[in-house]
């Protein structure tokens, strides 16, 4: 394809804490970035040079961004497939509906996946109650997961007996769902990559994650696993990404059992939370790389530079305690007492408990240097967990 040149107009549906981010990097680049969001102050809108305050299938929102933008993606994958197929008409867009279709619904992503020959937990496919009446005992324990719309352990429920599905799967409104069976972890991973129109792909070094109440807590860069796992995570999502034709960014979480096979979890077509710690330890972050998939420029080098730990900041985090009246601001002087510790707010007005409100990566010359920092960083701000990361 033609590159599209600096100064143009690039499109952005959604106006979360990814497009934030998005936009900043296409900004460094030259580009100007138009945001639709139905959101009247979302963190993109803030720092987008334009604003298209409209709902995903608002026709007019949707032929005011097609008029403006030379190309368009977005940055989550719940956009529907329908705003997709109306830019494409006019414009470019990454990823492509057809991928971004797979991604949003778990029955779509586990049949994808395993009929491309990627290893994933046994599952079954709940549609109805019959179905969760009917499971085998040894899928259990497990989790019941809703097809579509959960993220950050929305729409999850563990189940230890089959009444327990058939409890979850009536909890969950009878909508369709996927049981996966529990693995034997050893840990959690995931590997960023980028595809270009060329079929060209990079990886970034794979990410170590932990979680806690669903939501992720810390990434540790890179992976503490060894380089023969390491290769073999990123061919995977290199994989999936050819498998899907995929055009952009690409997120595929593994999971790494003890015996040391590769499952993959998920996968989530566009920038991700466990590549943030991208921004600030690697040559190219996520978010240009985005930029310069979508505006056919050369892909960038993934090279990291530096060890790094990205610890999230919840909203917790300006609440002091659990039965605190109300919120107040951090100190985030203490944070930045720490030379190698970079701040990175989302411009959120409302500090909620379990809402992604910022992350800081910790750099160090080495992992465990930059480890030290993570735990420190999590007592300076309240974060449980400090005493885990080691």
């Amino acid at each position: 394809m033609t590159s599209i040149p600096p100064g143009s107009w690039l499109g952005l549906l959604g106006g979360g804490q990814l497009g934030r981010m998005f936009c900043m990097a296409a900004q460094s680049l030259g580009y100007r970035v138009a945001v639709l969001d139905p959101a009247a102050d979302g963190p993109a809108a803030s720092v987008a040079d334009r604003h298209i305050h409209a709902d995903y299938l608002d026709a007019a929102g949707l032929a005011r961004l097609a008029a403006l933008a030379s190309a368009a993606t977005t940055e989550f994958e719940n956009v529907p497939a329908a705003a997709l197929e109306f830019l494409s008409a006019s414009a470019r867009v990454t990823p492509a509906a057809a991928s971004v279709a797979i991604a949003q619904d778990r029955i779509s992503e586990k049949t994808f996946l395993s009929g491309h020959g990627f290893g994933v937990a046994p599952y079954k496919v709940l549609r109805t109650s019959e179905d969760a009446a009917s499971v085998d005992p040894a899928l259990l324990p497990g989790i019941v997961k809703s097809a579509r719309l959960g993220y950050d352990g929305k729409g999850q429920i563990r189940v230890s007996s089959v009444a327990g599905i058939g409890a979850a799967f009536a909890r969950m409104g009878g909508v369709p769902c996927v049981l996966e069976r529990f693995v034997d972890l050893a840990c959690e991973v995931s590997v960023i990559v980028a595809r270009d129109d060329s079929g060209a792909s990079v990886t970034w070094p794979v990410a170590e994650n932990r979680h806690r109440d669903g939501i992720l807590d810390v990434s540790i860069a890179p992976a503490r696993v060894d380089d023969a796992l390491a290769d073999r995570a990123r061919g995977i999502a290199t994989g999936v990404a050819r498998a899907l034709d995929y055009r952009g960014v690409l997120c595929v979480e593994m999971f790494v059992t003890r015996g040391g096979e590769i499952l993959v979890n998920e996968m989530a077509p566009r920038p991700h939370n466990s590549g943030h710690y991208t921004i600030d330890a690697c040559a190219t972050s996520q978010f240009e790389q985005q930029a310069r998939v979508l505006a056919g420029l050369p892909l960038g080098d993934t090279m990291q530079h530096t060890p790094a730990v990205m610890v999230n900041v919840l909203g917790d985090a300006w609440f002091d305690g659990p039965q605190a009246a109300g919120p107040r601001d951090p100190d985030w002087t203490r944070v930045l007492a720490h030379p190698l510790a970079k701040l990175h707010l989302y411009g959120k007005h409302e500090p909620r408990r379990g809402r992604k409100m910022g992350h800081v990566t910790c750099l160090g010359a080495t992992l465990a240097d930059a480890i030290a920092t993570a735990r420190a960083v999590k007592l300076d701000l309240g974060i449980p967990g400090a005493d885990e990361l080691a």
